[in-house]
């Protein structure tokens, strides 16, 4: 059981495990396409790259139902109602453009392509849809701009936590961070 005005060890674990496979996916398909002929000849940062960010897509079940029925802790007093409703939606989006739209945009462009994803390196995931040279650039472009709108919203989230702790010193962020 969490402290008061902490969330539970299952829902630290899940958040702080997401995030490192969520940025490091990130960061290795960022690097395998922007320096593809250098990093990526052999397409191998491609292949990991869908094998940890794949695991998202299961991981998000497991999250979604451990945050359905545990309750997160009560927003600061502090904060504007305004200001709780804009965490809300942050929260909102996080988990369905980073979490779950991301990873399906990459999934999908994957399968127009032809091309296999090995979630974990253990099966691979079928096809979305069957190939098609006709959906391959709006598959590439929509994955690409959503990685950078989703690459904002992170670094977004990382700076309000930091905001909560630095400037308004509230216990948002140590209510997230593992117990001593």
């Amino acid at each position: 059981m969490a402290r008061s005005g902490s969330y539970t060890a299952t829902a630290k674990w899940l958040h702080w495990g997401m995030a490192l496979i969520w940025i490091a996916a990130w960061f290795i398909g960022i690097l395998a396409t922007h320096w593809r002929d250098e990093l990526n000849p052999g397409h191998g940062l491609t292949i990991l790259h869908k094998a940890i960010a794949s695991t998202l897509l299961f991981l998000i079940i497991i999250r979604v139902a451990w945050r359905l029925t545990h309750p997160t802790p009560a927003m600061p007093d502090t904060m504007s109602p305004l200001m709780q409703r804009g965490a809300v939606l942050g929260h909102v989006l996080l988990y369905a453009v980073a979490l779950i739209g991301l990873p399906l945009t990459g999934w999908f462009w994957s399968s127009v392509a032809d091309k296999p994803i090995m979630v974990a390196g253990l099966f691979a995931l079928p096809p979305m849809v069957g190939p098609d040279e006709n959906l391959y650039d709006l598959a590439k472009a929509t994955h690409t701009y959503m990685s950078w709108f989703c690459g904002a919203l992170v670094g977004g989230h990382i700076l309000v936590a930091l905001k909560h702790h630095f400037v308004d010193r509230d216990d948002v962020l140590k209510g997230m961070l593992p117990e001593r």
